[in-house]
């Protein structure tokens, strides 16, 4: 038990910037048995990994605590319960700042209009109130703003002052305390500093406050705005459900599902777990779970997912995946672990993080030393530069650049049906330059069709059709399935076979209305003495192709042919003209025969062709494409191409999102389209340009404004609003990949 590996997910409540992330990835690292942690500041999360006792959950809570902020433990660890709570604290977060921030306002304002209007001629010729008194009146009206809403960043501030660490509360906290500390020793012991620095600075520290306060507020409603894909999945599953038991209907909350409960879904309503189809058929929406609008078909025996809409028909089904088991609970999981996760382009700013707090406060001293004696500015100006220069560096932004883009880019590759594994998946997606695609299930359907019925001898194409499915359908073999399943499909009558009989791998032979047929191979064909010369060029012409030939034959005599071919996915060709436009070279590895191949890959518009190869050779051929200094990504169905998948940069899963596929895979594609695959390269590089926009911006605002607010350029309201507005800024540019056209 103690070796038990846990992983954890939980909202972290106080974290403001870049260096609180630092601050609590290292308190919750140094736990006993906590082998990896990483913290989100835009999804307000961190996510640990550990292996210890029961008391281990109460050691991280009281790290973090210890470090100045909190980690909040749900009472539930079922996964759409905890994203409720966690939506919930996102939402009480954001009404905190709305409230703090209408008493800041309310208060501060008066104190700027007044100090303001005080500097008037106006105020002078009149003196409406006298000097003390008017200070007097500042000095109570910004105790409010100070001690109410501003008390949050003092709060933080002193609690990890006394770890001897620093951060954005510690920068704003000392910029707006410095002036508000001056100011009250003027206005309550002037006597104690010479007349010549009786300034007051009470509306730097109230509008400080106020403004810093506006930008959170803002801040955080845009961050809530990042998690709505994450929203839409939430709510996709009911709340309760109703079973059959023994003949009788009977509601029951979802969590209470159990494996192999015959579940009743009527039209309209969303189907709660993922299961068989025991009986009914209808149109299944399953846009939000693959991306596809068009309503899927399902019949008895086909598989639901849960959070999908039955549209209009009555379904029972038998419960397959219940909990965290269903392919909802796994795609909000693999969600929130990309999300959760960090990408190595935020290594930079990690560090530079790590050691930003503290050289700004070395920079803002020296400032003030320098305004001092370099500049001989007097001691009130001199503190005017220095906490201009420490509102100026607060690193908000720095924090949420990487952070706020991976949310919203995996958002909505979740909502497109393409899923990241993680963001170092996202990243190195944006730097491919070669797919290989395998054939079968991959660039084809992954199922044999009928692709040519050709009748010889004077018969008739439906009649021919009829005979061979009729005698097909007490086959067991897959071509003889896709013959069958054509026949239904062109509302074809079957007919009784007597004397049915199998010859393994070859045929088989059967009496209709008195009439013996024969189906099968060229050999098969000749064992019953029935000639197929006559059809030599047209089989030579369908076998280039790479289909599968089958004669069929009455009375020694050859009346049709039938050919079954893996057919190619419509999307294809579409999918690799778009990768070629776009500079991605395109390669088809197959394990099937050269003829084969080159028939699929010339209808995909695919030149170049490894044929033949075993799955260890796939991955050999993976490591020759890299080997010419090539980002490789491999498009397989994540089983049979597993060795190919694990030596390429990135790993692409096609198909419904299947257990293996979803471990194993960087990028799972929720639909069997491979316009998915230009989807998913597309976002990628969006997202990851995204990032560098926000990096840049971020670091050329400090690189910018910290010089100018030293040289007294900036005042420090006007560095509060820009701090400010740089966070919004940065998460603002993220939301922009909403829009972005995929």
């Amino acid at each position: 038990m103690e070796n038990t590996i846990h992983t954890v997910s939980l909202p972290v409540e106080g974290m403001t910037c870049a260096s609180c992330v630092a601050r609590v990835e290292k308190a919750l690292s140094k736990v006993e048995g906590v082998s990896k942690a990483s913290v989100n500041l835009a999804s307000e999360k961190a996510t640990v990994q550990f292996t210890g006792s029961d008391d281990t959950m109460q050691k991280l809570i009281a790290a973090v605590d210890e470090s100045g902020y909190k980690l909040i433990v749900p009472h539930t660890e079922k996964n759409i319960k905890n994203e409720t709570e966690r939506e919930d604290h996102r939402e009480r977060e954001f009404r905190s700042l709305k409230r703090d921030f209408i008493i800041a306002l309310s208060f501060g304002l008066p104190v700027m209009v007044l100090s303001m209007v005080s500097m008037t001629a106006w105020w002078h010729s009149i003196e409406p109130v006298p000097g003390r008194s008017l200070n007097m009146i500042l000095f109570l009206l910004t105790s409010v703003v100070m001690f109410i809403p501003g008390k949050r960043f003092f709060r933080i501030a002193f609690k990890i002052a006394k770890h001897f660490q620093a951060d954005m509360n510690t920068l704003v906290a000392t910029g707006t305390g410095v002036a508000y500390v001056f100011s009250a020793l003027v206005t309550l012991f002037p006597d104690l500093l010479p007349i010549q620095s009786h300034e007051v600075y009470f509306d730097t520290a109230s509008t400080i406050i106020a403004l810093i306060l506006l930008g959170k507020m803002l801040e955080a409603r845009a961050k809530l705005r990042t998690a709505d894909a994450m929203k839409s999945l939430l709510h996709l599953q009911p709340k309760t459900a109703v079973i059959n038991v023994e003949g009788f209907e009977k509601e029951v909350p979802v969590d209470r599902l159990q494996l192999n409960d015959v579940v009743i879904v009527r039209p309209g309503e969303r189907i709660p777990v993922d299961g068989i189809i025991s009986s009914g058929s209808s149109s299944i929406d399953e846009s939000m779970i693959t991306g596809e609008s068009i309503p899927a078909e399902k019949h008895a025996g086909d598989k639901v997912i849960g959070g999908t809409i039955n549209r209009n028909g009555s379904i029972e089904f038998t419960a397959t995946a219940v909990g965290s088991e269903t392919v909802l609970s796994q795609i909000i999981k693999l969600v929130e672990d990309a999300q959760g996760s960090k990408a190595p382009i935020q290594a930079l700013a990690d560090k530079i993080s790590s050691i930003f707090v503290p050289a700004v406060i070395i920079i803002a001293l020296m400032t003030f030393i320098l305004s001092i004696v370099v500049w001989n500015l007097e001691f009130t100006h001199a503190m005017i530069h220095a906490i201009a220069v420490l509102i100026i560096a607060c690193p908000c932004a720095l924090g949420l650049a990487t952070p706020t883009a991976i949310i919203v880019g995996t958002g909505k590759g979740a909502s497109n049906g393409i899923l990241f594994r993680n963001v170092e998946s996202l990243e190195h997606a944006a730097k491919i330059r070669t797919i290989a695609f395998d054939k079968t299930g991959t660039l084809t359907k992954g199922t044999p069709s009928v692709t040519d019925i050709i009748p010889l001898n004077g018969s008739d194409e439906r009649e021919l059709l009829s005979v061979t499915a009729s005698i097909e359908k007490k086959s067991e073999h897959p071509l003889a399935r896709a013959i069958v399943e054509h026949a239904k499909e062109q509302s074809i009558h079957l007919e009784d076979v007597t004397s049915f009989l199998a010859s393994a791998g070859s045929g088989v032979t059967g009496k209709i209305n008195g009439t013996n047929y024969v189906v099968g191979n060229k050999s098969f064909m000749a064992e019953n003495l029935i000639p197929t010369d006559s059809a030599a060029t047209i089989v030579q012409k369908l076998s280039q192709e790479g289909k599968s030939i089958m004669y069929i034959g009455k009375s020694r005599g050859l009346v049709g042919i039938v050919a079954v071919a893996d057919t190619i996915l419509e999307t294809s060709l579409d999918a690799v003209r778009s990768l070629k436009k776009s500079g991605v070279n395109v390669v088809m590895v197959s394990g099937d025969n050269t003829i084969t191949a080159t028939a699929i890959a010339s209808r995909a518009g695919i030149t170049e062709i490894i044929a033949g190869v075993l799955p260890q050779q796939k991955a050999e051929h993976i490591k020759i494409l890299q080997s010419k200094g090539e980002k490789v990504a491999m498009v397989g169905d994540g089983i049979n191409d597993a060795p190919a998948l694990a030596v390429a940069d990135v790993s692409i899963a096609m198909g419904t999102g299947t257990d293996v596929a979803m471990e194993t895979a960087d990028i799972t594609l929720m639909r069997h389209d491979l316009r998915a695959v230009v989807t998913a390269l597309k976002l990628s590089k969006a997202t990851v340009r995204t990032i560098h926009q926000n990096l840049f911006w971020a670091f050329i605002y400090n690189v910018i404004g910290i010089p100018l607010a030293a040289f007294g350029i900036l005042s420090p309201a006007i560095a509060a609003a820009a701090m400010a507005m740089s966070s919004v800024s940065v998460v603002s540019n993220s939301l922009r990949l909403k829009s972005v056209k995929i």
